[in-house]
């Protein structure tokens, strides 16, 4: 059975990917420093737990920082993993602008350690979780992997996840048998069907549906919205919205290319999007529906962080991976509320 390392895998986007790891058959050794997910016990975090529950399969877990090179080599030494599934990341965007130099030493530090150990122990696969920021102000929509990445950065977060990808490409041009794919995510949201794991930010959420749920729960009084004069239908911002388990299951697809395609080699971009965008307002509208939930809100200035639109191509992922998204707006929004619904304050006070 092949062993995959997910690194950041209690986080909302790594517990997503371990299930569908676990449910395609491979064998899971998880480690996270839970900065960004609840710690739970000494043992395993409770979106871990739950992940287990969830598959009925086991895991490894270990409660590592990956800027600590020896306790990454100790991982490897023990379990040998074939390939590499890195999702860790500081990802709050308003967050790096303010305080930038955290996410250039966590986000690249923790890749540069990983691709390291991956060399001394002779590792030629992995899995980079991406951003589809890394495109900037989009000269186009939908935005196919031919689009420029770099040239307009709104933020530190989207830049370190752009000079992530430009080491990657240094990295298998300098080993022509290493392959590393980097996901494009769009705007992950929604939650495992079961209501047992999904987001849980530990500290102000940064996302929008997590924001909106905490809302329909009464956790936050209203949502602040920034702009309603966008080049956009109801001139809010358009963003291509994708159910966090259709993103876990691209992300364990190339997994499955490197298997069966020796000659699958070198690096390579995909988008993970839904392929149409929807706005603030609709999102809103769409959640409420499934949810019976008002969500109040107010309309404010434009932040210097957001582009009107964004939304992404992606025929390659399908032509190359077989993957394609399965599930509806209405299935995030159901899914999302399952999971808010069944844990008002997330993980740390959920049986």
């Amino acid at each position: 059975m092949t062993t995959v390392l997910i690194t950041g895998a209690a986080g909302y986007i790594g517990s997503h990917v371990t299930v569908a790891a676990l449910d395609a058959g491979y064998n899971v050794v998880a480690v996270d420093n839970c900065v960004n997910a609840s710690p739970g016990d000494e043992t395993i975090p409770p979106s871990l737990q739950r992940v287990q529950e969830i598959t009925g399969k086991t895991l490894s877990f270990y409660k590592i920082d990956l800027l600590d090179k020896e306790s990454v080599r100790a991982i490897f030494s023990k379990y040998n993993p074939e390939c590499i599934i890195h999702t860790a990341a500081l990802k709050n965007m308003a967050e790096s602008v303010k305080n930038p130099l955290p996410y250039y030493r966590n986000n690249i530090g923790s890749l540069l350690t990983i691709l390291e150990i991956m060399k001394e122990f002779n590792v030629k696969k992995i899995v980079f979780s991406s951003s589809a920021l890394v495109y900037g102000t989009p000269e186009y929509n939908p935005i196919d992997e031919r689009h420029p990445v770099g040239k307009t950065c709104t933020n530190p977060y989207a830049k370190t996840k752009y000079f992530c990808e430009e080491i990657l490409k240094d990295a298998c041009a300098a080993d022509k048998d290493l392959t590393a794919v980097a996901l494009r995510y769009f705007s992950p949201v929604g939650a495992h069907e079961s209501g047992r794991i999904g987001e849980d930010p530990l500290g102000p959420p940064s996302q929008l549906m997590a924001i909106i749920c905490q809302i329909a729960v009464g956790r936050r009084p209203q949502l602040a919205i920034f702009g309603n004069d966008f080049n956009t239908a109801d001139g809010t911002v358009e963003r291509d919205y994708i159910h966090v388990m259709d993103l876990a299951k691209g992300s364990v697809a190339p997994l499955n290319k490197m298997n069966e395609d020796p000659n699958y080699k070198g690096f390579k971009a995909y988008n993970l999007g839904m392929g149409k965008g929807y706005s603030v307002l609709q999102l809103i509208k769409a959640f409420s529906k499934e949810s019976g939930k008002k969500i109040p809100y107010t309309i404010g200035e434009r932040r210097g962080i957001d582009v009107a639109q964004l939304f992404a191509h992606i025929g390659l992922a399908e032509k190359d991976l077989g993957w394609k998204p399965r599930q509806t707006l209405e299935d995030m929004c159901r899914d999302t509320w399952r999971w808010q619904s069944n844990n008002p304050q997330g993980y740390r006070t959920s049986k």
